[in-house]
C-alpha cells in the first residue's frame, strides 16, 4: 500500500489485534506510506507506528508472543513517533488502572490511564470536541468511543489536546501522541494528519 509519493513517510501500523485497516486507510490518505507490521524485521526502516485500538490485553499479549514487546519499546525509547488510539493509548500510558495481572504496556508516556473508564461496549458514545494541535482546530472532531480509556494522571511534559467531561482524551508527549478514541473510523484524518507530520518533522 503506497501513495506513490518518495516523499511519503513508511509508517507501521502494529498488525497482531484490532482497528489495523481503518489505520491504514487513513495513513495513506494522510500522504503517508503504511505498512501492517507483525514480526519486528517489519518494524526495520519505519519511521513512525501506529498502535490502533482493540483489545489492549490481547494486542499485549501477542506482542510479547511474536516478539515485537521489547523492539516497540526500544523503539519508543529511542525517540521513534508512535500514535496510539483506545487500545493504543493504554499501550502507550507508563501505567495503567483495572488491567489484567501481568498485563504489561510499551510505556513512553509518563501517565496513568484507566481501562474501559467510560463504561462497557453498550456505553459507546460520540462526541463532537476541539482538539489541539490538528488543523482547524476551531472545527469540532467527531469522535468515537468504544470502552475507551481516560487519562487520571499526567507527568509535567504531557499536553492534554483534548478532554472530555475534565478527563483528558487527547495527549501528546514529544514524539508520542495517544487519543481515546477512534479517529480512524470517521473519515475525518486530521488527527492521523497530525502524526504524520509529527513523522516528517522527526525524520
Amino acid at each position: 500500500m503506497t501513495t506513490g509519493h518518495t516523499s511519503a513517510p513508511r509508517i507501521g501500523v502494529l498488525a497482531v489485534q484490532g482497528d489495523v485497516v481503518e489505520h491504514l486507510r487513513a495513513l495513506e490518505a494522510s500522504g503517508a506510506d503504511p505498512h501492517p507490521v507483525r514480526r519486528d524485521s517489519e518494524l526495520v526502516g519505519i519511521g513512525g507506528l501506529v498502535i490502533p485500538g482493540g483489545e489492549s490485553t490481547t494486542i499485549d499479549r501477542l506482542s510479547r508472543i511474536f516478539g515485537l514487546h521489547d523492539p516497540v519499546r526500544d523503539l519508543i525509547a529511542s525517540g521513534l513517533p508512535v500514535y496510539g488510539s483506545c487500545a493504543g493509548m493504554i499501550q502507550l500510558a507508563d501505567e495503567i488502572l483495572d488491567g489484567h495481572q501481568d498485563q504489561q504496556t510499551f510505556g513512553g508516556i509518563d501517565m496513568t490511564v484507566r481501562r474501559n473508564a467510560f463504561g462497557r461496549q453498550v456505553d459507546s458514545f460520540e462526541a463532537d470536541l476541539r482538539v489541539e494541535g490538528i488543523v482547524r482546530p476551531e472545527e469540532p472532531f467527531r469522535t468515537v468511543f468504544i470502552r475507551a480509556p481516560w487519562v487520571e494522571r499526567l507527568g509535567d511534559d504531557v499536553e492534554v489536546l483534548a478532554r472530555v467531561e475534565g478527563h483528558p482524551v487527547a495527549v501528546r508527549q514529544g514524539a508520542l501522541l495517544a487519543t481515546s478514541f477512534h479517529p480512524e473510523v470517521t473519515g475525518d484524518h486530521r488527527i492521523h494528519d497530525l502524526f504524520v507530520r509529527m513523522v516528517k518533522e522527526h525524520a
